[in-house]
C-alpha cells in the first residue's frame, strides 16, 4: 500500500474564463505545434505552484512538445467537471467525493491519478470551548459541510463510524471560504472540512478537530483529472504531467517547506505563524500523486456505495469507467 498523503491543496476551478481557440488540443499560435495544457492557477503553495516559479513543469513538459496555460483560479472540484465538460479546462484536482458528485451528471472527464486519503489535514472541527468532545457529542447540534463533497462525505463517515444516526445532526449547507466566520460567531456547532480551510483555524488557536481522518476510516482521496478528449489525443503529455507530480510530490513529502510560500511569505495568500507550522506538518505525513490501483478502486467504490445507499447521489455512481490507467499511457 501506498503511504497516506495529506491533500496537496492543488485544487480546481473556481472561475473560469473562455480562452482563445488555441486551446489544449491544438496547436499554438506560432505554428509549431505546441500543445497547451490548461491548469487552474496554484496559487502560492504546492507542487505546482513551485513548478510555476521554478520553471520545471515547463521543462517537463516542453520534452512532450507541451506548455502551460494557468487559468481561473483555485477553488472547488464542481466548477472544474463543468469547466472541462465546456472544453475550458484540461487538468483539475479535487476529492473522489466531489468527483463521485460530477461523474453523477454528464462527465467528460477521467481520473488519471490517486492520493491516499489525508489521515491528520481533515476531519470534524469544533471550537476550543464548545464542550464538543467526541463525533457521538454532535446529536442534537448543527454541523456545516459542502453539498455532496469532501464535508459531507466526512460528517456521514463520522457518524456512521460513531454509531450515530444521521437524522440526529443537522447538516448546515455551506461554502467552505463562508464557513470560518459562521463557525466562529457560533451559528454552526461544528465543520466538516479539509486541510485547505483548517489549518488557518488551528494554526489560530481557535479550533481543535474532534475527529480527523484516521479517526473517521477517510476514503476521500484527491485525484488528478484530465479532459477525455485531451487525454484522447495527448497521452504521452498526461504520462508526463504524472511523472512530474509523482516525483514533485514526494519531494514535497520531504521538504515541506520549500512548496510553502512560493510567491510570498506576507499577504492573504501566505501561511505564517503557527499556522505555517500546522501546515508543514500535515504535508509531512502526506504522501505521492500515484497511479489509481486496484486498492484504489475497491475503495473509490465503497465511497460511490456510501453515498448512494444515503441519498447524497441518485444511484450508484460507475466510478471504475471513469478512471485511466496513467502507466499504459505512452
Amino acid at each position: 500500500m501506498r503511504p497516506l498523503r495529506v491533500l496537496a491543496a492543488l485544487a480546481a476551478l473556481a472561475a473560469l474564463p473562455a480562452l482563445a481557440a488555441c486551446g489544449g488540443s491544438t496547436a499554438d499560435a506560432a505554428g509549431k505545434g505546441t500543445v497547451t495544457v490548461r491548469i487552474p492557477d496554484p496559487g502560492n503553495s504546492g507542487v505546482l505552484a513551485r513548478g510555476k516559479k521554478d520553471g520545471s513543469l515547463d521543462k517537463a513538459l516542453a520534452k512532450v512538445n507541451a506548455k502551460v496555460a494557468w487559468t481561473g483560479s483555485a477553488g472547488p472540484f464542481a466548477p472544474a467537471a463543468q469547466a472541462m465538460n465546456a472544453d475550458q479546462l484540461d487538468i483539475a484536482t479535487g476529492s473522489i467525493t466531489s468527483g463521485i458528485t460530477s461523474l453523477a451528471q454528464s462527465p467528460g472527464f477521467v481520473f488519471f491519478t490517486a492520493t491516499d486519503p489525508d489521515p491528520v489535514g481533515e476531519g470534524i472541527l469544533v471550537r476550543e470551548g464548545s464542550g464538543i468532545d467526541s463525533v457521538a457529542d454532535l446529536v442534537g447540534r448543527k454541523v456545516a459541510v459542502n453539498k455532496g463533497g469532501t464535508g459531507e462525505y466526512l460528517l456521514l463517515k463520522a457518524l456512521a463510524t460513531a454509531g450515530v444516526p444521521a437524522e440526529k445532526v443537522e447538516r448546515v449547507y455551506l461554502r467552505p471560504d463562508q464557513t470560518a466566520a459562521v463557525l466562529n460567531a457560533g451559528q454552526v456547532d461544528a465543520w466538516a472540512v479539509w486541510s485547505t480551510y483548517a489549518v488557518a483555524e488551528i494554526g489560530g488557536g481557535k479550533a481543535r478537530f474532534v475527529a480527523d481522518g484516521a479517526a473517521i476510516g477517510s476514503d476521500n482521496y484527491s485525484l488528478n483529472a484530465v479532459r477525455k478528449g485531451f487525454a484522447d489525443a495527448h497521452p504521452e503529455i498526461v504520462r508526463a504531467l504524472y511523472g512530474y507530480l509523482h516525483e514533485e510530490s514526494a519531494k514535497e513529502r520531504r521538504d515541506p517547506a520549500a512548496y510553502l510560500n512560493v510567491f510570498t511569505d506576507a499577504g492573504p495568500t501566505a501561511v505564517t505563524g503557527r499556522a505555517r507550522e500546522v501546515q508543514l506538518g500535515f504535508t509531512a505525513k502526506g504522501g505521492t500523486v500515484d497511479p489509481i490501483g486496484p486498492e484504489d478502486v475497491k475503495r473509490f467504490e465503497e465511497v460511490a456505495r456510501f453515498y448512494a445507499e444515503r441519498k447524497v447521489t441518485p444511484g450508484r455512481v460507475d466510478i471504475a469507467a471513469h478512471l485511466l490507467d496513467v502507466e499504459k499511457l505512452s
